[in-house]
């Protein structure tokens, strides 16, 4: 039980950290995507660095992991990358509502990748949860946001089979520390031609808040990390939605942004379904 309350901690110190990320990333303003991501990214690995030296951790990976590391790092940095182009041009509670379908995604790539079976809920649950994310997409030949949707909707799937790659790695021996440092540092190596061919310069007020996003996305990289290393996904899942609560809070209190009616109806059919999973995943534990 110890176990689950410190994954239940780091879990929601995560969703703050990432809300915050993507608060940060929003007010930075209009700075290329790739440059936000790298900023994003360089922050956090010289933090990953950092960590690795205190704790004088090797930044070696078990043999059988690489693959799962790589594939984490490649999926994990292209659903950030589309998630930022997303979080610029939609509201912030869309933006991270539709980040926040990656469970389901990740249901789905479990299938092949962890030769995991879905239950009939769950088939259910995803099918409803991409119904709802219609309400947020809301696609229409004038839809103006239909493409930073899109981009949103990959967002959730990246992220989502990052999750399931990291699963398998670190179920394989692989160290957390390590693996954020491997993550920042491929995610930088991307995005860097973007950065050198296509630099804007930013002002002192922008630097600010690509370090404050940086600081926030590397506190709470490391809290969901190990929240997995304390306790199952089943247990942990719905706490992520609180991501969602928070960047809306955000966007209502600083952004002056209210999600439309459409939008909350979404919401509530995605959470409601992750509820009804968790629910039923801890009833079969106990």
């Amino acid at each position: 039980m110890k176990a689950q309350l410190k994954g239940i901690i780091c879990i929601l110190i995560a969703t703050m950290g990432f809300s915050f990320m993507t608060f940060f990333v929003r007010l930075a303003g209009d700075l290329p995507t790739m440059e936000k991501a790298f900023f994003r990214n360089a922050f956090a690995l010289v933090i990953a660095l950092g960590t690795l030296a205190v704790k004088r951790e090797k930044l070696s990976l078990p043999k059988g992991t690489r693959r799962d590391v790589f594939l984490r790092c490649l999926f994990g940095t292209t659903g950030l990358i589309a998630n930022f182009y997303a979080i610029d041009r939609l509201n912030l509670a869309d933006a991270n509502m539709l980040n926040k379908l990656s469970p389901f995604y990740a249901i789905l790539i479990s299938i092949p990748v962890l030769k995991e079976k879905p239950s009939r809920l769950d088939v259910i649950a995803t099918v409803t949860a991409f119904c709802g994310a219609l309400f947020i997409i809301r696609p229409s030949g004038s839809n103006v946001t239909l493409v930073p949707a899109l981009a949103g909707l990959y967002g959730g799937f990246g992220a989502g089979t990052a999750y399931v790659f990291l699963r398998r790695a670190t179920g394989h021996g692989a160290r957390p520390t390590v693996i954020v440092t491997c993550f920042s540092a491929f995610s930088c190596l991307l995005t860097l031609p973007f950065l050198l061919f296509g630099y804007v310069a930013m002002s002192a007020q922008q630097l600010l808040f690509m370090v404050l996003a940086g600081l926030s996305a590397a506190a709470a990289q490391f809290a969901i990390t190990n929240a997995y290393r304390f306790a199952p996904a089943k247990k942990l899942s719905v706490f992520d939605y609180m991501q969602v609560i928070f960047a809306a809070l955000w966007g209502i209190l600083f952004l002056h942004e209210v999600p439309e009616a459409l939008s909350i109806v979404g919401y509530v059919i995605i959470i409601g379904m992750a509820l009804i999973r968790w629910n039923r995943a801890r009833r079969e534990s106990t």
